[in-house]
């Protein structure tokens, strides 16, 4: 999850969704935009992709590396101005959204092959965690068209982005831990980051009049689950043309332990701890700078948090059966 950001300028919006339909174009060039941070064997996972496009008379791919200057744009680029007609994203949550950026309203399938800490967009659209099986659905897979979120700077996020409480603990989530333990990483920054202080916020949506609040975090997402299977948002939808808003103001410690208790048992109600709302247009109006993330990287602290959706903005490649559970954090390559 600490692939760098790249914002781009604002992209074309598809203007038609498929949802769950066979792949379309899957004869033409196929090229993988790879993280060579995130694999320890970059030769094998090439050998691998090969091997099976031989076995589905497929073409060899092509790989395009990403590196600390461009997480993914330029060569997603860089793959479409060579006739691509799948792109793979190979890498963490930071390069799955580089490539997703670069793809909006292209029509190009998009491919996932989870390598990170996190892998939100996986976990959230039952794309396999194991590496052989989530090669065979990048190449293979069903196709399934989703929206995205764009921030006001045209920075584009697959999952959610946040300010306060959950950017911070993204933020200050030591490097080797993550790299040891994954996910859990996030629980030791967080109960240092407990003490930040509520932060008055105005939320508008829609164009409406703002609602006022003290916040810990607010969190605007097209999907809804976290790490661990935590489902932050149930009735986000990633193809319903609308962002969901999570608005998270506990006061005391207790109210943490309830709000954890209700995500874990998937048993939300409204109240003092907690209000969502819809919209497919959010302006987050901030007191003060606050430090600020998207699909758990972290940007430049600021003023406001302000996203519209893309409505059919991304072709994603996904298992045939969509509705199997959707965190599927398990396997030898899982948390890789």
């Amino acid at each position: 999850m600490s692939d760098l950001i790249g914002a781009e300028p604002t992209a074309t919006e598809a203007s038609t969704a498929t949802e769950a339909s066979a792949p379309s174009g899957s004869r033409g060039r196929i090229c993988v935009v790879v993280n060579p941070t995130k694999v320890d064997d970059l030769d094998a996972l090439v050998d691998r992709l090969a091997e099976r496009c031989v076995q589905l008379d497929l073409p060899a791919p092509e790989v395009l590396r990403t590196s600390a200057e461009d997480p993914g744009l330029g060569q997603t680029r860089q793959a479409l101005d060579s006739g691509a007609t799948l792109v793979i994203a190979a890498g963490g949550d930071g390069t799955v959204r580089a490539v997703a950026q670069a793809l909006v309203g292209s029509g190009v399938a998009m491919g996932v092959i989870p390598m990170g800490t996190g892998n939100l967009l996986a976990r959230n659209l039952a794309i396999p965690i194991e590496r052989g099986a989530a090669i065979d659905v990048a190449l293979s897979g069903a196709e399934r068209t989703i929206d995205v979120g764009r921030l006001g700077d045209g920075t584009v996020f697959v999952v959610m982005a946040g300010a306060g409480f959950d950017a911070a603990m993204m933020r200050d989530a030591p490097e080797g831990l993550k790299k040891s333990v994954g996910w859990p990483a996030y629980i030791v920054s967080g109960i240092r980051s407990l003490r930040r202080d509520r932060v008055r916020i105005q939320l508008s949506l829609d164009g409406a009049t703002p609602i006022m609040a003290r916040v810990r975090t607010v969190l605007i997402g097209n999907l809804g689950k976290l790490q661990g299977g935590l489902e932050l948002l149930p009735d986000a939808r990633p193809d319903d043309g609308r962002l969901d808003v999570c608005v998270v103001s506990p006061r005391r410690p207790i109210d943490w332990v309830v709000l954890l208790g209700r995500a874990l048992a998937r048993r939300h109600r409204p109240d003092h701890r907690m209000q969502t709302y819809s919209a497919a247009k959010i302006e987050v109006r901030l007191q003060r700078p606050q430090p600020r993330q998207v699909d758990g990287d972290v940007i430049d602290p600021a003023l406001r948090l302000d996203a519209e959706v893309v409505p059919a903005a991304v072709v994603l490649r996904v298992p045939q059966d969509t509705g199997q559970d959707a965190d599927q954090g398990t396997g030898p390559d899982a948390g890789k």
